[in-house]
């Protein structure tokens, strides 16, 4: 943290020319903000005033926490916000949700030593590969990770507060679930919350800046990343509707605002490439796109019924994994148009997928078919045989048997 934190600092930033004012932005018009001194209230004379042509909202988001589980709130629960402010590894970990960050925590924790028992409502990874889920969940179940699945949350008990930095609470969840006839209890020293993300989009004074924005999802943004409703306010990153709430997305959303903003770009974030990365041993890699409507505003991706060959190589018989003792349950599968080569998407389960995800990526963005990744050679031994292998496969796919 100490050698990446300077790099998005006020220093680097005043380094480069960028003027920094330390407060609380609040819009008071569609081309006004009032900037909020610490201790001080809006609407103050002395608060600095800032006149724009163009603006940009990258105020992010923070762990979701619901508000129907009675006590909850009042429960010394941790989020990845505060998990690794933690003084000591606690004896049992319950965590709430069934995603990336819920699973990255819970093989960590219980390689540190810690009973972790993960609560999932639905399955795994609900909104991606199910057989890439399942190959987690076993790799996981085998290190000692527990799953209770269709579960609810009944309440939260706080037995104990932590009485210092080095103490650590008690909590009791109670819930009913799908292995169990009768609501049970699961005591706990940490009960992780990873339920997704809300966009922080409050007292940002949006409604004057005629911003338009749903209250968790975020600001409603054009493929341009413009505001709906303003095209002088761009945003990016985390307080964004429907974007994938990645760090490198919001990295690639704030290029496209400052060409299209400032240089009269038409980058459009429809055309980028997302890939996304788990990283749980083995790693789980997926590559997505922004989605948007007929009137190019950026929507939630809708179920597609576009139908697809699907061409998939395993890592059992793959030299650089038998090498490496890499999971035997790896595999890379990549689909495509039906009847032809053009790449729509890419699950990698495996060591290095994240790295292994990367050549798929670039062949979606500039339209290489699977063909084109088959014929191109790979270095041997290497993991990224295995992609070859899908075009490969692909290839083998024209073929004729001879009479």
């Amino acid at each position: 943290r100490a050698h990446i934190a300077p790099v998005d600092g006020h220093a680097r930033g005043d380094s480069l020319g960028t003027q920094t004012f330390q407060g609380r932005g609040v819009f008071t018009s569609p081309s006004t903000i009032e900037v909020v001194e610490h201790g001080k209230q809006l609407g103050e004379e002395s608060n600095p005033i800032l006149h724009f042509r163009k603006a940009v909202i990258a105020t992010g988001g923070r762990p979701f926490v619901p508000d129907n589980i009675p006590g909850l709130k009042e429960a010394p629960y941790t989020t990845n916000l505060s998990l690794f402010n933690l003084q000591q590894l606690p004896k049992r970990m319950v965590i709430l949700g069934a995603g990336v960050v819920a699973l990255e925590m819970a093989q960590a924790f219980a390689s540190f030593g810690s009973e972790v028992t993960v609560l999932q409502r639905s399955r795994l990874l609900s909104k991606g590969d199910e057989e890439a889920a399942e190959a987690i969940k076993q790799t996981l179940e085998d290190e000692g990770v527990k799953f209770l699945s269709g579960v609810d949350v009944n309440e939260v008990t706080t037995i104990k507060q932590a009485t210092s930095n080095d103490d650590l609470p008690l909590m009791s969840v109670s819930l009913s679930c799908s292995e169990y006839s009768e609501p049970i209890s699961l005591e706990c020293e940490c009960l992780l919350l990873a339920l997704g993300r809300t966009a922080n989009v409050e007292s940002l004074g949006l409604e004057s800046a005629g911003v338009d924005f749903h209250p968790s999802k975020g600001i409603l943004v054009n493929d341009f990343s413009q505001s709906v409703s303003n095209p002088d306010v761009y945003a990016v990153g985390d307080c964004v509707s429907d974007v994938p709430r990645l760090t490198h997305v919001s990295g690639e959303m704030a290029k496209v605002v400052v060409q299209n903003a400032l240089f009269k770009g038409q980058w459009r974030l429809s055309s980028l490439v997302v890939p996304a990365v788990m990283y749980t041993d083995p790693e789980y890699a997926t590559i997505g796109k922004i989605h948007v409507d007929e009137n190019n505003n950026v929507v939630s991706p809708v179920e597609s019924n576009e139908k697809v060959d699907v061409y998939k190589a395993e890592l059992q018989h793959n030299d650089r994994a038998i090498l490496d003792s890499s999971d035997k349950t790896s595999f890379v599968k990549i689909s495509c148009k039906k009847g032809t080569g053009t790449i729509v998407g890419c699950t990698i389960v495996s060591t290095r997928a994240g790295e292994m995800i990367n050549e798929v990526s670039l062949a979606m963005k500039h339209d290489i078919s699977l063909e084109g990744v088959g014929r191109n050679i790979h270095s041997y031994p290497t993991l990224g045989e295995a992609v070859m292998g899908c075009g490969i496969q692909f290839i083998n796919s024209g073929w004729e048997t001879m009479n």
